[in-house]
């Protein structure tokens, strides 16, 4: 059981993916108490929209309002029904607007936060401003407990239009690509890159053949602006992007060795894996343990070349990264590199070969902080070493 609300007077009705996802039947119950079995037009889990059609005309339709003119402490109004107690009407204020949500996999919404009450039942309801118009579609909650801890989360409601515009004329959604992975900014990475501050999504990763690669855009850029719209963290970019349609020119303003640059793209269609999104390193390991030689580089890292199975498996060009058979310093070990990792670039700089990582990494001094690019498993993500003085191994242990 979840809610819903009329959008059109000819039966059009929106709610959320996951109230009618692998459902056999779904009915519709207004509040005059007349019910309708509904046909499901389309869904789009990665928004979590449904959009359903009754057969019914004359019926009373909501307002629709602008969500881009939300401000946190603005006042908000929920209908739905909780614990099936129907047509239930909560109130709070708007908490944040473009929020990110940690709990769930839908990267391409900038959700609205809010403190209103919402428990199950209430999923797909209507979030509606003072003046009675729909500015979100209420989601999902942050609970320890199941039930209502204060953290509310609502879908625009122009995503959800924009959504429900392609469901309309047929039947899903195309979202538009970069073809890049990226990650956070630390104050760590900006002092390793260079750049002013933390504002921006850092490239970890260009996937072959994509938009980005076709633009010239490499691991250690920073996206800074989209479309002249200043990126403040790496969630940003997905629901950008993830909003325009295929085929869409966009330009980004890029970061790179201390420079900002302009690039211009044309976006491809999303295929889920290859967008852009935030990248995350994973618990695998990627290259065989070497010989246990002394390091010649200020990280107190020793190389092993790749062959050419090593990379095949780790999804590598020829002559592409350069494995870590063992760490001997301190700074490495603490910035979570392991052996069986595999060292792509030393900031902008890419290395193939254990000779080339020592070359690189040759004239890190201490306190320096140092961006590696790091592959481990299928996933890549720059890395920031600042090596001490003292940064030989403490213990002698290979681990």
């Amino acid at each position: 059981i979840g809610s819903g609300f009329i959008i059109s007077p000819d039966g059009y009705v929106l709610t959320n993916h996951h109230v009618v996802d692998d459902a056999d039947s779904v009915t519709v119950k207004l509040t005059d108490r007349r019910e309708f079995k509904a046909k499901v037009v389309g869904t789009d889990e990665a928004s979590d929209i449904a959009l359903l059609k009754i057969d019914a005309s004359g019926l009373p339709a909501l307002r629709i309002g602008d969500s881009n003119k939300l401000k946190p402490g603005q006042w908000a109004v929920a209908i739905g029904s909780p614990f099936n107690l129907d047509h239930s009407v909560t109130a709070g204020i708007i908490s944040a607007v473009g929020r990110s949500n940690p709990y769930a996999n839908q990267r391409y919404v900038p959700f609205i936060q809010t403190d209103v009450a919402i428990n199950q039942g209430n999923s797909g309801g209507p979030l509606l401003n003072t003046s009675g118009e729909v500015v979100g579609i209420n989601s999902q909650i942050f609970s320890n407990s199941g039930g209502y801890m204060g953290v509310s989360f609502a879908i625009p409601i122009d995503l959800a239009m924009n959504t429900v515009k392609q469901l309309k004329a047929t039947g899903k959604v195309k979202r538009g690509m970069v073809g890049v992975t990226l990650q956070p900014i630390t104050a760590e990475s900006a002092k390793g890159f260079g750049l002013p501050d933390t504002r921006g999504a850092l490239i970890s990763d260009v996937t072959p053949g994509g938009p980005g690669e076709k633009a010239g855009l490499q691991p250690g850029d920073v996206i800074r602006t989209v479309n002249g719209t200043t990126i403040n963290q790496s969630s940003d970019v997905p629901p950008m992007i993830g909003a325009m349609t295929p085929g869409t020119r966009v330009q980004l303003g890029v970061m790179r060795d201390g420079k900002l640059r302009d690039y211009t793209l044309t976006l491809d269609e999303l295929n889920e894996g290859l967008a852009s999104g935030t990248g995350s390193r994973q618990d695998q390991g990627g290259a065989p343990r070497g010989p246990s030689a002394k390091s010649s580089n200020p990280l107190g890292l020793i190389g092993q070349d790749l062959s050419a199975d090593d990379r095949r498996q780790a999804g590598l060009q020829s002559g592409e990264g350069v494995g870590i058979a063992r760490i001997e310093g301190i700074a490495a070990r603490e910035a979570g590199l392991q052996p069986g990792d595999v060292v792509l670039r030393v900031g902008s700089t890419a290395v193939g070969s254990a000779a080339a990582l020592d070359r690189a990494l040759s004239g890190v001094k201490a306190g320096q902080t140092v961006m590696l690019l790091v592959r481990r498993g299928t996933s890549s993500q720059f890395v920031a070493v600042t090596p001490r003085a003292d940064n030989g191994d403490s213990d002698g242990d290979d681990e």
